[in-house]
């Protein structure tokens, strides 16, 4: 844990410090991310896994890194110092909200999506029911492990973990009944198949040598960004008179939810800028499965997630997107017009979150 050094520190020096922590936390993330999964992978093929199982297992979690490693983190230091994890519930939730309205929002924008019939028969429907679930979890068993505060509690993340082995089970044994599905359906795999001979040419103490750096640059980045997160938002509602749990709500939602999914982002820009419609739907579908069940169901395991009642109102929202975005897939394409809707309800929902936390609008 980082010791809260600037506590006797001006507003301003505190501020530039925190932002510097988040920024290069972040940047740690993103580009261990990459070392690690490229290592996994190498190390895998030198095992001579095949190169679909490691799309779909590897690097589809590979691509939650980032959401991991701060929701561990979070969950961590509240094991140690006490407190709620608006941090840690803040990003992924805000993870998932900004992954189909930001993230496939722009993505459509650039390039109109085909909908596969196979896609809303597998992944949609699951991604509905984790979402579901995750609400239900969030919302209804949580309420009163601490008085006038929701929860993500320990079982309730062990049940997730298994939905997620089950759900990795699933994606191996499909992929080889159908051997032609492509691996970008559940992951940013691409960067792994245009890279595949120089993965393949990595020496094996090499690749097991940048896994180890890759995993500590990811841990040390989420403890970065949580300590900026936590301490820009303690910062900011002392100074302001705000509530401190809507202030630690906002960073997680906003500031770090963006900082996580750049991974998604510009794979997901990028690739539909290329035509790859695929890609860039099965990114943002793959990474919110993983995101609920991988990252929250390990962080609620590690040591439950306690937070405020405003968590009920971002629950309900990533739930009527999801359903949103569902809605749209039955016309069998996103096209531009989607796009600039889901943008403009990102905007309505960041000035929502803003007026929530300095007051204007009261919490439930």
């Amino acid at each position: 844990m980082i010791p809260e050094f600037y506590q006797s520190w001006h507003i301003a020096p505190k501020i530039i410090t925190l932002l510097a922590f988040m920024v290069v936390g972040v940047f740690f993330l993103v580009k261990f991310c990459d070392l690690f999964v490229g290592s996994a992978s190498a190390i895998a093929k030198k095992l001579h896994i095949a190169p679909m199982i490691i799309g779909l297992t590897v690097v589809a979690m590979g691509t939650s890194c980032p959401e991991l490693a701060v929701s561990v983190s979070d969950s961590i230091a509240c094991l140690v110092n006490g407190g709620n994890a608006n941090v840690a519930i803040g990003n992924v939730v805000g993870s998932n909200i900004c992954n189909i309205l930001l993230v496939l929002g722009l993505s459509i924008i650039f390039t109109p999506i085909i909908i596969k019939k196979s896609s809303l028969k597998k992944e949609f429907p699951f991604l509905l029911g984790v979402s579901l679930l995750l609400v239900i979890f969030g919302i209804f068993f949580g309420v009163g492990s601490v008085t006038g505060n929701y929860a993500i509690l320990r079982w309730e993340g062990i049940i997730l973990v298994v939905l997620l082995i089950a759900y990795v089970v699933f994606l191996v044994i499909d992929a080889k009944k159908h051997p032609t599905i492509d691996l970008e359906k559940t992951s940013d795999s691409e960067d792994t198949n245009e890279n595949q001979e120089e993965i393949k040419d990595m020496k094996i103490w090499k690749a097991i040598l940048f896994v180890i750096i890759g995993a500590v640059g990811i841990a040390l980045g989420g403890e970065f960004v949580v300590f900026g997160a936590k301490g820009l938002a303690v910062t900011g509602a002392t100074a302001m008179g705000i509530n401190q749990d809507l202030a630690e709500s906002l960073v997680g939602l906003t500031i770090v939810a963006v900082g996580t999914s750049l991974p998604e982002l510009v794979t997901s820009v990028v690739a539909a800028r290329k035509g790859e419609n695929d890609i860039a739907l099965g990114n943002v579908v793959g990474s919110n499965i993983f995101n609920i069940l991988f990252v929250l169901g390990i962080s609620a395991t590690v040591n439950p997630l306690v937070t405020g009642s405003e968590v009920v109102i971002d629950l309900i929202v990533m739930m009527a997107i999801t359903i949103l975005l569902f809605l749209f897939a039955l016309t069998k394409k996103l096209d531009r017009k989607m796009g600039f809707v889901f943008i403009s309800i990102y905007l309505l929902y960041l000035t929502y979150l803003i007026l929530r936390t300095v007051g204007v609008i009261p919490q439930i």
